[in-house]
């Protein structure tokens, strides 16, 4: 099934300029998530990155609307007394009907308004609710189900802030209210039932049905126009929620989604095509480390190997110098995000690595929160012995130094067999003999309160990769998130990102797939598939991603057997790059990071606005769609140097260690002149300058002009 386009498409050229003003002293956005101040996925990384460029664009008239949640209110919002006299009014009366609601600042980039709804606090509404939700819509919500009863008693709170606030407003106000997600969709199904002044955007991050039936092992894209939706949602439990998806998606103004591919998903799924593709960016600014960014991997890579040393104790008999880190993180969706494909590939890896001799040492990480009690004993006393061991070795050394050191004072060379006395001896052995371990390293760095049971362990005990001394492929099963706070991996996620050399993501669903985006903009390379919304759009903007370290493993045309070939192969071939053909990799990947600004980004998100006032006041607002005038937008080109890890260079800008490979090549690297020939061919995105906080000069490409009238 071919890609369709829909008419505001993902491509840098696939939307007129704008040379109009849009003046937004008459309107307000309200954003509406359950992820607002409350981490729970990826729509909260969306959100938080995207707050600066809104509240830039929209200045005091930009609110976020989400749950309040006490403890991430205590560290995240500094509460305040609303500043706008409609919401006063607006909040004071809620609060004053049998509601808690309450408005502040939250503490992040760009600092917007966030009100928040204590959802809790109104559960006495429940019932009457549930049954108003049924007259209205047919819809049923069971007492069971906690998420859904959350979602009902949100969506009511949320339509009542809408249209207390028009009601509160001395003029007709212009509102325009974009919701995320199911469990904030029911407040927009109750704006259109309540006929309230409220231009209305959904936005379906992933649908809720295609992630029960990709997680159910079926061949989902293959049969996506033959499933029969209702029974597949009353088969997972799930009508309801999927009733009230269904239905925000359909009485929005505005339906976008994250994705080409979650596109068509919505569409077959959800029986109605977005408007438009909103892609998900991140705050470059805040990953940039201008041309230091090599030497915090390296910085990085460094505490990265002092863990493996106290993890592998006892089995150290690989070069560190020749190891390279992988990893695969985010939710523990074993199908869903390729961890199952990853381990076969890896053990296909091993077998190749070993019977090619190769001196290469691969570590894979399994970044994924699973159910624990605790850490691993053996993982905390690894830990333990490596800093019991640098211990030992400083006390040796400043010993060793001042016996040196008196040695010289007197003219004297020094006596080696003399500096190193019996009692120093005696430490080093004693500090050998307590590496000594029976077992092998651990898999799993915590207890797991479900080891029977759990995939990742049971496929590896299949594969047979339990960390063995004739193994070149080790793994590291962390299942937690990573902190800077904890005592055996004291780092947090970015910082462990930069250590590594490959994330690989080899998801067979993934709407958008923020890990392989962070990676990139730290400019580490990434596997992502066809069936990622990051894949898809990489795909579509660049001529030869593997060229920029983005390697595009086909999950969708082909088998599992041969996606796990082509993984393997993208493996293997990673691990024949010297040193310095990775250096030269990681910086063609980090100047892809400008296409993954919400700088750019986040034009598609105005354009979203701007047709759902556009149809909602129709009065006063006009919005001029025009056809793409390409259907494929410029892609970047391959790099001037080729092949993209070429073997014939010479050291690049970057610091470089002495145990770099020191061939003679033929011809010289330049990395700045690399850098030049790529700036003269790629054309940058275009950004997004704000005169004022009240009005935006769209100077950028759009598929669509818009004017007020």
């Amino acid at each position: 099934m071919p890609l369709a386009r829909s008419l505001s498409v993902t491509s840098l050229s696939g939307m007129e300029d704008w040379d109009e003003e849009f003046d937004l002293e008459d309107a307000v956005l309200f954003e509406i998530a359950w992820e607002v101040a409350n981490k729970v996925g990826g729509i909260y990384t969306v959100i938080q990155t995207k707050a600066r460029l809104t509240a830039e664009e929209w200045g005091e008239n930009y609110f976020l609307v989400g749950p309040y949640v006490e403890s991430n209110v205590r560290t995240q919002v500094e509460l305040i007394e609303p500043t706008n006299p409609v919401l006063k009014r607006t909040i004071d009366k809620m609060n004053s009907s049998g509601c808690k609601v309450y408005f502040g600042r939250w503490l992040i980039e760009g600092s917007p308004y966030v009100v928040l709804i204590d959802v809790a606090f109104t559960a006495w509404s429940l019932d009457s609710w549930k049954r108003e939700l049924w007259d209205l819509c047919d819809i049923g919500v069971p007492w069971f189900d906690r998420e859904a009863n959350d979602a009902v008693l949100f969506g009511f709170l949320t339509a009542w802030l809408l249209g207390e606030y028009a009601a509160q407003s001395e003029e007709p106000p212009h509102i325009v209210a974009h919701f995320h997600e199911w469990l904030a969709g029911l407040g927009l199904v109750l704006c259109r039932h309540r006929q309230l002044p409220v231009a209305t955007i959904f936005t379906t991050h992933a649908t809720l049905l295609g992630r029960y039936l990709c997680a159910g092992s079926v061949d989902f894209y293959n049969k996506l126009s033959e499933f029969n939706l209702d029974k597949e949602a009353g088969d997972r439990q799930i009508y309801h929620r999927y009733c009230l998806e269904r239905a925000a998606a359909h009485c929005a103004h505005v339906f976008t989604t994250v994705s080409q591919i979650t596109a068509i998903e919505a569409e077959h799924l959800l029986k109605r095509a977005p408007d438009i593709v909103t892609p998900n960016g991140l705050n470059v600014k805040k990953f940039s480390a201008v041309h230091e960014f090599q030497n915090l991997h390296a910085q990085s890579k460094n505490r990265i190997q002092e863990f493996v040393r106290g993890h592998f104790y006892g089995h150290l008999d690989f070069n560190l110098d020749k190891c390279l880190f992988l990893f695969i993180a985010g939710r523990y969706e074993f199908s869903n995000k390729g961890a199952d494909i990853f381990l076969e590939a890896l053990a296909r890896l091993n077998y190749l690595l070993r019977v090619n001799h190769s001196d290469v040492t691969v570590i894979a990480f399994f970044i994924m929160p699973a159910r624990t009690n605790n850490f691993n004993v053996e993982t905390l006393k690894g830990q333990a012995v490596r800093k019991q061991l640098w211990d030992t070795a400083q006390t040796v050394k400043e010993r060793f130094g001042k016996k040196l050191y008196e040695s010289l004072l007197v003219g004297q060379l020094p006596d080696v067999s003399k500096i190193l006395d019996k009692e120093d001896l005696t430490i080093m052995k004693r500090a050998i003999f307590a590496t000594q371990r029976q077992g092998q390293p651990p898999i799993c760095t915590h207890n797991m309160l479900e080891d029977s049971g759990d995939p990742i362990l049971n496929c590896v005990r299949r594969i047979g990769l339990f960390n063995g001394s004739a193994d070149r492929v080790k793994i590291i099963f962390h299942p937690e998130f990573l902190s800077s706070t904890s005592p055996l991996l004291p780092m947090d996620y970015e910082e462990f990102v930069r250590g590594c050399h490959l994330g690989v993501f080899p998801s067979y669903y993934e709407p958008w797939g923020y890990t392989p985006a962070e990676c990139t903009v730290m400019g580490i390379p990434s596997i992502s598939t066809n069936l990622s919304g990051f894949g898809c759009f990489m795909e579509e903007h660049i001529a030869d991603p593997s060229a920029y370290g983005i390697y595009i493993l086909d999950r969708r045309y082909q088998g599992v057997d041969e996606s796990c070939n082509q993984l393997t192969s993208f493996l293997f071939q990673f691990c024949k790059q010297s040193r310095r053909q990775r250096i030269i990799q990681r910086n063609r990947t980090e100047r892809l990071s400008d296409l993954l600004d919400w700088r750019y980004l986040g034009r598609y998100y105005i354009a979203a606005r701007h047709m759902a006032l556009a149809k909602a006041f129709p009065d006063d607002y006009m919005y001029e769609l025009h056809e793409p005038t390409s259907t494929t937008g410029f892609r970047y080109p391959r790099p001037a140097s080729v092949p993209p890890s070429p073997a014939l260079s010479r050291h690049s800008s970057p610091h470089h260690s002495g145990g770099e490979d020191e061939d003679n090549d033929e011809e010289r690297y330049d990395e700045d002149l690399e850098a030049e020939k790529d700036r003269v061919n790629i054309r940058q995105p275009n950004a997004l300058p704000f005169k004022n906080k009240s009005s935006a000069l769209l100077g950028a490409n759009g598929n669509g002009g818009f004017v007020k009238n």
